[in-house]
């Protein structure tokens, strides 16, 4: 994605996951949202 393209609201709610209670997101699903690749 270039960065002048927004991300649906949809799309990051459902990359969320909830863990002990606390906001995550995946490294993987992170770098997917911004186009990039994970520094594996």
């Amino acid at each position: 994605m270039g960065t002048s393209e927004i991300i649906p609201q949809e799309v990051v709610e459902s990359k969320i996951l909830f863990i002990r209670g606390k906001k995550v997101m995946l490294d993987r699903d992170l770098a997917a949202l911004y186009g990039m690749r994970q520094g594996h």
